[in-house]
């Protein structure tokens, strides 16, 4: 099972533990990108960030936080991504991020598995083209 409940969700940032989002395909100054979403246990709150990278269209690219960030934000603190705000609250760290991005409640996973579904967007596009 990749996808957490909002209960188990909650749940893994209360134990300290990311949770995050793929978010899907984007276009950066003409590059291909994707974006993923992120909230992180920090001192007792939670952040929620932003992540834009290039997408090398690789399917065996599966940690996608270490690709090439394309938004300036990231220079400075490599891979933490854009800053979208702050909670004190693991649901309302969720809602933030959901109600900021296109995140869904149904698509969270824990820290480091929002690549897989990178993967399936990969395997998904080129099946597509195929059958063009």
């Amino acid at each position: 099972m990749r996808y957490l409940t909002r209960h188990f969700a909650i749940g893994a940032l209360r134990r300290g533990k990311g949770i995050e989002q793929f978010l899907g395909g984007t276009t950066v100054g003409g590059v291909p990108a994707i974006r993923w979403v992120a909230v992180t246990p920090v001192n007792g709150s939670y952040r929620v960030s932003l992540h834009t990278v290039q997408d090398p269209d690789d399917d065996h690219a599966g940690d996608i936080a270490e690709l090439l960030s394309l938004d300036p934000a990231d220079e400075q603190y490599v891979g933490e991504g854009r800053e979208l705000g702050h909670s004190t609250d693991e649901e309302e760290a969720i809602q933030l991020a959901e109600r900021l991005t296109t995140a869904t409640p149904a698509r969270w996973v824990n820290y480091a598995v929002a690549g897989e579904d990178y993967t399936d967007y990969v395997r998904a596009r080129r099946k597509a083209i195929r059958q063009t």
